[in-house]
Parts: C-alpha cells; sequence; structure tokens
C-alpha cells in the first residue's frame, strides 16, 4: 500500500511540475527587429487556429443596460475558447462558472446563445459596434493596436515562452500627443506571426490595465462544423435588426458626423455615418448620439464615479486610459464621446459636437 501511494505521489509531482518546468526552461533570443515583428503580425490576418484565451482587465466601465458586456470583458478575467477558421467564420465561447456564451460569426450574420437563459440572438453583422469578446483575442486585438503603426514607435522585446511556443516581443510607443496609452506589449510565433499575447499600460501603471494571452493553440483550421451554430431543443432564437446601441444608432440616427475630431482623422479613412471612429492603433476616439433613455442612465453611472468631472462641455469620468463623457441634451440629443485619448482631446471632441449639432 505504502508502495502504491508512492507511485500516486512522484506521479503527481510529474504531472504538476511538468508545466512549470516547460514554462521555466531558457528561451533563445530571437534576431527578428521590431519593425519586422510588427509587419508579421500585421500580415497575420488570414490565419486560421483555435486555442485557448485567458483575458483580465481593471478598467472598471460603467455597466449601464446598454454597456454590460463591454464593462464585462474590460474589468474582469475572462476565459475564452476560440476557433477561428477566418474573419467571417468563428465562434468564440465566454466560460463561467454560471456557464457560457457563445459568439458564433458566419458570413454577414452573427449569433449570440446564453446557456442559462437558452437564449440565441440572430444579428446582422455591423462594422460599427461596441467591441465583443472577439476583439479581445491576442490576433485581434493585436492588429487593432498597431493598425497605422509608425517604425520609430517600435522596439524590442526580451522572447517570452507562450502556449509553448519561443515569442519575441515588442513594445508600441504612441507618439499621438492624444494618447492616453503609455505603452503596448506585444509577442508573437515568430514563424507564423500570430499574436500569442497584449498587454495595455496606462501612464501610472506598473500593471497592465488589459492583457489577453493564448494559453494553447493550435494553427491547424479547425472543423466547419465547430463554427455553426446548432441550436438544442428548447433554445429560443429571436432576431435583432442591431446587434447593440452603436450599431443601431450608425444605422438609424439622423447625424452625419465630421471626417475628423478633435484633430484625429476618421480610422477607416472615409467619413463616417451617424458613429464616428477616430484616430489610429492604440489612440481611438468613438463618438456615438445617444437616445435620451440611454444617455440618462449612462449619465448618472458616470455621475456616481468618484472620479467623475462635470464638465461645460458634459460629464467626463475617466477609467485609467479611457475617458468617457456624455455631453448635455440639446437639439440634436446627447452624445457618448469615449476612448483612450486624454480628457482634453475627449472635451474638444465634445465641444466640436456640440457646435455643430
Amino acid at each position: 500500500m505504502r508502495a502504491r501511494w508512492l507511485i500516486v505521489l512522484v506521479t503527481a509531482a510529474v504531472l504538476v511540475g511538468t508545466p512549470v518546468a516547460i514554462g521555466a526552461r531558457p528561451v533563445a533570443a530571437s534576431n527578428v527587429s521590431a519593425v519586422e515583428l510588427a509587419r508579421l503580425m500585421q500580415g497575420s490576418a488570414g490565419l486560421a487556429w483555435s486555442g485557448y484565451v485567458e483575458t483580465s482587465g481593471t478598467l472598471q466601465v460603467p455597466d449601464s443596460d446598454s454597456f454590460v458586456n463591454l464593462a464585462q470583458l474590460l474589468g474582469e478575467n475572462n476565459r475564452l475558447r476560440v476557433w477561428w477558421r477566418s474573419a467571417e467564420d468563428w465562434r468564440v465561447d465566454r466560460i463561467r462558472s454560471t456557464g457560457e456564451t457563445d459568439l458564433f460569426r458566419q458570413g454577414q450574420r452573427s449569433v449570440r446563445w446564453v446557456f442559462e437563459s437558452e437564449r440565441a440572438t440572430v444579428s446582422r453583422v455591423s462594422e460599427i459596434r461596441l467591441p465583443d469578446a472577439s476583439d479581445l483575442l491576442p490576433p485581434t486585438l493585436a492588429r487593432a493596436l498597431l493598425q497605422g503603426v509608425r517604425d520609430e514607435e517600435l522596439s524590442r522585446l526580451p522572447t517570452r515562452r507562450l502556449a509553448g511556443i519561443a515569442a519575441p516581443g515588442v513594445r508600441l510607443v504612441p507618439a499621438d500627443a492624444a494618447a492616453a496609452l503609455a505603452h503596448i506589449d506585444l509577442w508573437a510565433d515568430p514563424q507564423s506571426g500570430l499574436p500569442l499575447r497584449v498587454e495595455l499600460y496606462g501612464s501610472v501603471d506598473q500593471r497592465p490595465v488589459l492583457s489577453s494571452t493564448l494559453r494553447e493553440v493550435s494553427l491547424e483550421t479547425p472543423d466547419a462544423t465547430t463554427t455553426e451554430f446548432f441550436p438544442h431543443p428548447g433554445t429560443e432564437v429571436v432576431f435583432e435588426e442591431s446587434v447593440d446601441v452603436a450599431a443601431a444608432a450608425n444605422a438609424y440616427a439622423p447625424f452625419d458626423l465630421p471626417s475628423s475630431l478633435a484633430g484625429l482623422m476618421s480610422r477607416s479613412g472615409e467619413n463616417p455615418g451617424a458613429v464616428g471612429i477616430y484616430g489610429r492603433g492604440p489612440t481611438t476616439l468613438i463618438a456615438l448620439p445617444l437616445r435620451g433613455q440611454v444617455a440618462g442612465p449612462l449619465r448618472q453611472r458616470l455621475r456616481d464615479s468618484a472620479a467623475a468631472e462635470e464638465t461645460s462641455v458634459g460629464t467626463l469620468a475617466p477609467v485609467g486610459p479611457v475617458g468617457l463623457l456624455v455631453t448635455p441634451r440639446n437639439r440634436g440629443g446627447s452624445f457618448l464621446v469615449a476612448g483612450t485619448v486624454t480628457s482634453a482631446t475627449l472635451q474638444r471632441a465634445a465641444a466640436e459636437l456640440l457646435a455643430q449639432s
């Protein structure tokens, strides 16, 4: 009996110690330059992959009804299981102790399935929407942050072992005066360019305010059936025209926003519609018209924040390197102006919107 327990203990020690030993193995240095590595990551959009992602956020975004999912994504720890066949064919499961919420993308259709309620919501895909779990994956997040990057903003970081891969790293220090993020650290597979970890830092932060890491990864193309949604018996399937308040505003609000705001150009390079997204890479500003029933509760949640400030152009609440401002209601309604920009930039943007609405 004693020998049997000794075998069990030794086996358990091996099983527990092996991952630690693997992670502790020396990591060979990489000669890839910061610019080359950034280009590899930018060019990884066509890769198929699957894996297990962990995200961690400390950004306490007000969790009003219209923004509750965003608050959970940016202010909590999340475990995500991912099957990614292409940018228009993927599945992301957010796993929680009480169940899970699954997102499916099939062409121009998206499905959000909630385990607890057994409810599936089918919507048209909108280019303008609030961030969801797919935007926090290391590959998609890294490519968004590297959009419009300049070579002089990049420098190399030491190699780290991530998902069993010796991954070289790069640091991005935004040169924009409007930037509220101090730097972004990224690591990637040097062969495929697939980003494996992303960390975002504010100017006073010793630890990342948001991180996303691939703990396990496979570069084999997932089977097509893994990304298809098959409703279970008893599942309630509903259809909604817009996936969230940003998509609805862009489709229906009677606004035509300018091509630049607070000195930042439209991120897409095209004139925005009712919702504008401005800036480049990690310096991003969104201007979103709000209906009264959305603006009122959100304004009150901002006022509940200890950091809230009443300005001449609205209620402002910085959340680390993310700022949110709700303008007063006028004949054109209210605006939410938010992003990873300075408070001065938010107020300038709000003043420009109020002047022309």
